[in-house]
């Protein structure tokens, strides 16, 4: 075994299996921001789904065939939806909001599979014996290893960032043992054709327009011949070995070998958002190639210390050990989240918090594109919900825990995908609605769409996403204290305040209020007896609104600014109202005290200001925080995968340790569903730890690695909070790199004893407070200087 892949038995870094994988929710992740795989460690027979994240149905110029409004639109269409809210006409005024609305976002695709089959002195192994099959999350590497007729064959897997490409290697513990067929297949219009002796081309060109799965249009799928409507797309594919190689149109052969490197890489004609992607199927091929034939004429050991030495810079920043029973660790993975249900696996935790790290350095780094609901992983051509960028909670939850747990680079592409999403914005807010501004809407993709698409009102018809999008622009300048991220960052959060003012509306108690308002994907009784969700001034609308009103008035402080539209903004602020508590002592989702027609919906919006937000604090409101407690109570523990994960990182908030413990536990719970069915009963994750929606998003994984972190770590409260709400079930453990606001790295250790020791490392001179439980220390930190403190 290779010394940059760890070794059995290291901490809580490794997924293993005893089996192949069968499913795509079995097979193991790889990717480098870019190029997305999914090994399934096949024994003979064998698939590696390939991925690319700028591979989009669509163009600029579907976008726009696509944006008719249903109805009449501009300020006069939405005062007339105002008037109906006023006038308690809630079904008119839903028929009147479907105006706004037209067409649907593109969908992320798949480009294609890589198809192996393995044969062990000329043919397919009939029995193995020791098989295992593990993804090192600490060398980002999947390996494969089984004996067959006294032969043991080993297959590694990595996805290298800084050669950009995918390597496979092949070795046989006996010379001139193996053969290897390699072919390249897509669910695109596509084609193979061989390339010299050793290479294999995939040419693919991709739909002008994919309709999302949930809706009933009857061509989902249309391809168009002009080259600005689908991009075209490619995947190289060149093999080097000791053995004799040959080329097909529709194969590369191998065959007595010990040793086998394949290399691939994909391109796309994706250059941008606002950009017609007219490169042809051949230039992405010859981009593609030309990384394929540079990483082949490299050692494949020195390829694969390059790409370890550039994740690990990345993930060893900070990893989660926790007390872990060497024999549950032994345990093939999907073996010990079974036998967790109703015990306490701490480890489990552990590497669920080291996964979801792994997932948003695989998915996003800098310079690409956001992770997708899937993140960059995805089989399917009408993929659930487009696997697109659903924008009302799951993009933002994708990104919580990447300033927190030292990824800053890897938010890097949202926050950049964030200002080219308000440039479109702006056309949305002007032509949709008559108004200043930017905004989007409920969903996104790689076209920047923003605006309401074509749906139920409670989620096609939220023009907040911007507002929330921008508390990520804020939060990274309050990580990293980058001044001038800010500066250059300034025009898109004044852009989305802009909106949001004009489109507040004066009350009749004076205050200042949204409608039409929504609350996502919820909807409350009306007094029909019916369900509805349009309505006037939901929570989570003001607790968005006020939050970017106040960034926008810290950031003018911050630089220097002297801007009129501020002082608007902090005066509009005072009028907005604090959310209100509801007769079951809750916090009320809604102005008014309305029934839910889904008491435990999985959604929980209103409590944004507590978190992601820090407007609701336990010591600071503690009426409201009490609020959130009962509301959090009302709706129960059991939920979609991503909302547990939401639920968890609330609970932090509020410091309670059980109550997000058992959370934890629901989500570390076995997907009884298969992951095709859109309304699967199994939430929890699935065997590769994926988490179930169902079916499969990516966002459970992230949000889940964010919320342990908030068990661990906060900051939001002008203190470094240490362990404010850790459970009793993780007695003992360690945590490394956490990252408080103000750009203060910590290390914390704590023992089953008692003793709590924390290492503070600050990146600039600064005064500080540190809080653990009771006690608050004063210290002030040095940049660069580690400063330790100690508890017993």
């Amino acid at each position: 075994m290779s010394d940059l892949v760890r070794a059995e038995g290291q901490g809580e870094t490794q997924l293993r299996y005893d089996r192949p994988a069968t499913v795509w929710l079995e097979a193991l992740p790889l990717g480098n921001g870019r190029i997305g795989a999914m090994a399934f460690g096949g024994i003979g027979p064998d698939r590696v789904g390939l991925n690319d994240e700028t591979l989009w149905s669509g163009s600029p110029a579907t976008t726009r065939g696509l944006s008719t409004p249903l109805g009449e639109v501009g300020a006069e269409a939405v005062d007339e939806v105002r008037a109906a809210i006023a006038a308690g006409d809630v079904r008119r005024a839903q028929a009147l909001a479907r105006g706004f609305q037209a067409g649907h976002s593109q969908a992320y695709l798949p480009l294609g599979d890589l198809l192996l089959e393995v044969k062990v002195d000329g043919r397919v192994p009939a029995e193995v014996s020791s098989y295992r099959r593990v993804l090192d999350l600490d060398s980002a590497t999947a390996v494969t290893e089984y004996e067959t007729a006294g032969i043991t064959v080993r297959q590694e897997v990595f996805v290298s960032a800084p050669a950009g490409v995918l390597a496979l290697r092949w070795r046989a513990s006996r010379a001139g043992a193996l053969s290897v067929g390699v072919r390249l297949t897509s669910q695109l219009q596509a084609s193979t054709r061989a390339d010299g002796d050793n290479g294999l081309a995939l040419l693919a060109r991709c739909p002008a327009n994919v309709a999302p799965p949930h809706g009933s249009d009857t061509d989902a799928i249309l391809y168009s011949d002009d080259a600005e409507q689908g991009m075209n797309a490619a995947i190289a594919l060149r093999v080097a070995s000791d053995g004799l190689v040959r080329a097909t149109a529709e194969e590369v052969v191998v065959e007595q070998a010990q040793e086998v490197t394949l290399v691939l890489s994909t391109a796309t004609g994706y250059d941008g958002a606002y950009v017609a992607p007219t490169r042809t199927a051949e230039e992405c091929w010859a981009s593609a190639d030309s990384r394929v034939v540079a990483a082949l004429a490299r050692e494949y050991d020195e390829l694969l210390e390059e790409h370890v030495e550039d994740y690990r810079g990345l993930f060893r920043r900070s990893v989660l050990e926790l007390d872990s029973d060497p024999a549950r660790r032994a345990l093939p993975t999907d073996a010990r989240l079974a036998n967790a249900v109703g015990q306490d696996d701490p480890g489990l935790s552990a590497l669920v918090y080291n996964y979801g790290r792994y997932l948003l350095i695989a998915s996003s780094r800098p310079g690409g594109l956001p992770a997708t609901l899937q993140g960059i992983w995805n089989e399917e051509l009408r993929p659930p919900w487009s696997s697109n960028y659903t924008l009302n909670i799951n993009t933002e939850m994708n990104y919580w825990h990447a300033e927190t747990t030292s990824l800053s680079e890897c938010h890097e592409p949202l926050l950049h995908y964030v200002e080219e999403l308000a440039q479109a914005g702006r056309s949305t807010a002007r032509e949709r609605y008559g108004r200043a501004g930017w905004t989007a809407h409920h969903n996104a993709d790689a076209w920047c769409w923003t605006i309401p698409v074509d749906g139920d009102p409670k989620w096609a018809n939220w023009p907040m996403a911007g507002a929330w999008l921008c508390r990520h622009l804020w939060d990274h300048y309050a990580f990293t204290g980058d001044l001038e991220f800010l500066r250059r960052v300034w025009p898109v959060l004044r852009g989305a305040a802009e909106f949001c003012l004009d489109w507040l509306v004066e009350l009749p108690d004076g205050s200042l209020g949204t409608s039409p308002s929504t609350s996502p994907e919820n909807d409350y009784l009306a007094a029909d007896g019916g369900p509805a969700s349009v309505t006037t001034s939901s929570t989570m609308d003001l607790a968005l609104i006020s939050d970017l009103f106040l960034r926008c008035a810290q950031v003018a402080e911050l630089l220097e600014l002297m801007d009129p539209l501020v002082d608007e903004l902090s005066a509009a602020r005072k009028r907005i109202p604090e959310p209100a508590i509801g007769s079951r002592g809750q916090l009320q989702e809604w102005a008014d005290d309305l029934p839910e027609v889904e008491p435990h919906h999985r959604h929980v919006s209103h409590l944004v200001g507590l978190y992601p937000g820090d407007a609701i604090t336990p010591d600071g409101t503690a009426a409201l925080a009490a609020a959130a407690t009962r509301t959090l109570d009302l709706r129960g523990d059991r939920a979609t995968g991503w909302s547990l994960a939401w639920k968890i990182c609330l609970r932090a908030r509020l410091r309670d340790s059980a109550a997000a413990y058992r959370l934890i536990k629901e989500f570390l719970t076995p997907a009884n569903d298969t992951g095709t069915d859109y309304v699967g009963s199994g939430a929890g994750v699935y065997p590769n730890l994926f988490c179930a929606h169902p079916p499969f998003q990516i966002d459970g994984n992230f949000g889940s690695t964010a919320g342990i972190a908030e068990l661990l770590l906060q900051s939001h409260n002008s203190e470094i909070d240490l362990l404010p709400a850790l459970p009793s079930e993780w007695p003992s453990g360690r945590v490394s790199g956490l990252r408080a606001r103000g750009g203060v790295t910590v290390d914390v250790r704590w023992s089953k004893t008692g003793e709590v020791e924390a290492i503070l490392t600050a990146d600039r001179d600064q005064e500080v407070v540190v809080r653990h439980g009771d006690d608050r220390t004063p210290v002030t930190l040095s940049a660069g200087v580690a400063s330790r403190l100690s508890w017993s």
